[in-house]
Formats: C-alpha cells, sequence, structure tokens
C-alpha cells in the first residue's frame, strides 16, 4: 500500500473513532475518576476506569476536543479495558515512544486501530493532543496505588 493511502486510510481511522466514540460516557459503579485538559489546545477529559483485581474491567471517557484527543481516548479505552494494569501501562509507555517517534512493534503492543495515530509524531503541537488520554490513565493508576 503507498503512504498516500495508508495515510487516507489513518485519517479515515481516526475520523471515525472522533465522530463515533468507543466508551463515551461514565461507568456503572465505583470508579476511579482522573480529569485532565490541554491548555494549549483547549482539550480536556475525564477518564474513568473501574479495576478490579488488577484488571481493567471498564473504562470511559467524556470531555471535548479536537479529532487527535477524542479519537486517541476512545482507542486507548477500547485498548485497555480487559488487560492487567502492567500491561495497560506498558502501552502507555510504547504509545508515548511511537508519539516521540521511536520505532515500536505495534503488534507486539496490540495496538489495533491506535496505529493511526502514530503519523502525528510528525506534528510536534498534537502529541499532547494524542497522548491526554493515556496521561489521565497513568495518573489514575498511580493516584490508585
Amino acid at each position: 500500500m503507498s503512504f498516500s493511502n495508508l495515510d487516507t486510510l489513518y485519517r479515515k481511522v481516526i475520523m471515525d473513532h472522533y465522530k463515533n466514540p468507543r466508551n463515551k460516557g461514565t461507568v456503572d459503579g465505583n470508579a476511579l475518576t482522573v480529569d485532565m485538559n490541554n491548555p494549549t489546545c483547549g482539550d480536556r477529559i475525564q477518564l474513568q476506569l473501574q479495576v478490579k483485581d488488577g484488571i481493567v474491567k471498564d473504562a470511559k471517557f467524556d470531555g471535548e476536543g479536537c479529532s487527535i484527543s477524542m479519537s486517541s481516548a476512545s482507542m486507548m479505552t477500547q485498548a485497555i479495558k480487559g488487560k492487567p494494569i502492567h500491561e495497560a501501562l506498558n502501552m502507555s509507555k510504547m504509545f508515548s515512544d511511537m508519539m516521540l517517534g521511536e520505532d515500536v512493534d505495534t503488534e507486539e503492543a496490540d495496538f489495533g486501530d491506535i496505529e493511526a495515530l502514530q503519523g502525528v509524531s510528525q506534528f510536534p503541537a498534537r502529541i499532547k493532543c494524542a497522548t491526554l488520554a493515556w496521561k489521565a490513565m497513568e495518573k489514575g493508576v498511580h493516584d490508585m496505588q
């Protein structure tokens, strides 16, 4: 597949998550809630995590912002559900590395749609948009411990 076709596919994946976000809303029952914002862009997110026995049982978000921040939140919540906390944190580290332009084995990371965000690394001002939900998840997990 040529670069422009791949770029177009990635844009479609990002816009699909933006227009049809997965896991948008609030968690039923007890949940850890983390509020974060990106003052540079105006993005804000409220992330809720329900963790039981070290496993992310549910993850939902609400907020508003650019297509990159909201689609990243949608992809992240989808990716970490059902995963042990240590795997979710490892995914976050790998995502951060990818945003910094480092080579990451996206198949090993089980990124799925998240791979569509790798082009963001070429736009330094947008990296904070892409990582906002991930930073909220990390903060939530660290606050829990």
